[in-house]
């Protein structure tokens, strides 16, 4: 058997059925790991080895004992925008450094009800708004395929620690693009689904219309086993959907004979790195040989995505932060404040960091008053158009196809001057998460420098068995997700 941190979660789970191994082994060697690897790549911002070997020592007595879960004995690793009851959940963020939440959120509920071991917290961009993970504000994580250059964000922690082995999989959260973007540049799969379909109950909230969370994995069988378990009606968040999940695992064949993939023309414009459209054009060559059929899509209004996104995630998220005022709990400026605007100002002044405290300003400028007509409104009305841009594609193809991310992973502190360039890392992934609908990024070569490419296929709201199933055909048929970084063993 191969390193078990190289393991994937069905490879796991098979071994410790047969009794081939542990989970107490399984969890060792992932702390192993992260402890050999961690200190270059710092993908991690809270680990919990003591309570992990706990529980992959319940896991084990379970077992024993004849029981199964869907995860029993799996370690995974949760970013740190997602509650914990007793692990400080810090968003990355220094204004809630030493918060420690009271409850689990409802997904790491129903992860832990299924068995999953959970290692510690992931690093991201602050608040997840980024798209390096250098806006943490605690530490940069490095890319495990070159430690010079960003794992994307803002879920970079989690993306590199499975791409690297210092979990089995992740749970990211998706705002627009903070799954599948890390995916592609780590060289894993990511999945975003639709909107609703994960409760956001316990996340961190960052722009509430479009949060989501979604799973990182090795291969596409281990999303759909995530997604699988994370899944489903919540009634503490009203914005899931009351439908069953249906059984994804069902989903996964590799024929494809008949599938008519949708390819915008938008997709492949300029500003696309020739590396990543070569490897896209490829993949796309792929399913033709597979008998899938590929057809060509106008979404016409792709081009205001980004602007659209950058008014209706900040005006969100001002809302959303505004309880962070050094009074309830988190970070409290220290002095005499004359006012209580005194206090809020230097408490958040100190407390968030320049890229948090930019999205705020500037979506509290698009609510204010004379300005909310010419900006907010109209940005959600744009949003709207895009959504049909998506729905009259889909009466025509049953899967839209495209580039994750328009570069493959590029040197820290390339971007971070200039954040137009940062946002424009993210111009692939917006229209989907701005439409609501699911889609998944997964590996499809490497640039010239050795990096890897992500191809992001995107299905109908509620169809992700239909995305999943197109996913699992092309990674049978090609093994790109077998590929590992090359960052010291």
């Amino acid at each position: 058997m191969s390193d078990l941190y190289d393991l994937t979660i069905h490879e796991a789970l098979d071994a410790l059925r047969c009794g081939d191994i542990t989970s107490v082994a399984l969890t060792q060697a992932m702390l192993d790991r992260i402890l050999a690897v961690d200190n270059t790549l710092q993908a991690y911002l809270t680990l919990t080895p003591e309570a992990a070997l706990e529980q992959a020592e319940a896991a084990d007595v379970l077992r024993a004992e004849g029981r199964d879960a869907p995860l029993l004995g799996i370690p995974i690793a949760l970013k740190d925008n997602i509650s914990t009851q007793g692990i400080e959940t810090t968003a990355g963020s220094k204004i809630l450094e030493g918060y420690v939440p009271p409850f689990d959120a409802t997904i790491v509920r129903k992860l832990k009800a299924a068995g999953a071991i959970i290692l510690g917290k992931t690093n991201l961009d602050e608040f997840a708004m980024g798209s390096s993970t250098e806006h943490s504000a605690f530490f940069p994580t490095r890319n495990p395929w070159d430690v010079t250059r960003v794992p994307g964000g803002s879920s970079g922690g989690s993306a590199a620690a499975v791409a690297v082995g210092e979990a089995l999989a992740a749970v990211g959260t998706d705002t627009g693009g903070s799954v599948r973007q890390p995916a592609a540049l780590c060289g894993v799969v990511g999945v975003r689904p639709t909107y609703g379909r994960c409760s956001r109950y316990g996340l961190v909230a960052f722009a509430s219309s479009l949060d989501q969370a979604g799973p990182l994995t090795r291969d596409v069988t281990d999303a759909a086993l995530m997604l699988q378990v994370m899944a489903g009606h919540d009634p503490q968040d009203g914005t899931t959907w009351p439908e069953p999940v249906p059984d994804y695992s069902v989903a996964l064949s590799p024929d494809v004979r008949g599938l008519r993939i949708g390819i915008p023309r938008e997709y492949f414009a300029e500003g696309l790195q020739p590396d990543v459209e070569r490897s896209v054009r490829e993949a796309l060559q792929v399913f033709v040989e597979l008998g899938a059929e590929l057809v060509d899509v106008h979404l016409p209004h792709t081009d205001y995505a980004l602007s659209t996104y950058y008014l209706v995630a900040p005006a969100e998220a001002s809302a959303n932060l505004a309880r962070f005022d050094g009074v309830r709990y988190g970070y409290r400026a220290e002095g005499h404040f004359e006012t209580i605007g005194d206090l809020y100002e230097q408490t958040r002044g100190a407390g968030f960091g320049p890229e948090v405290l930019r999205r705020i300003m500037l979506g509290a400028y698009a609510l204010s008053a004379g300005y909310y007509d010419a900006y907010y409104l109209k940005a959600q009305k744009v949003r709207t158009l895009i959504k049909g841009d998506f729905d009259a594609a889909f009466t025509n193809v049953d899967l839209i196809a495209g580039p994750t991310s328009p570069v493959t992973a590029f040197h820290l502190g390339e971007r971070t001057a200039d954040p137009l360039q940062m946002y424009l890392a993210d111009i692939f992934t917006l229209s989907q998460a701005l439409a609501g609908i699911p889609a998944i990024s997964l590996p499809c070569g490497f640039d010239a420098d050795g990096l890897p490419v992500g191809l992001q296929l995107a299905a109908p709201a509620l169809q992700e068995a239909r995305m999943f199933h197109a996913a699992f055909a092309y990674e049978q048929a090609t093994k790109w997700w077998m590929q590992r970084p090359s960052i010291s063993k």
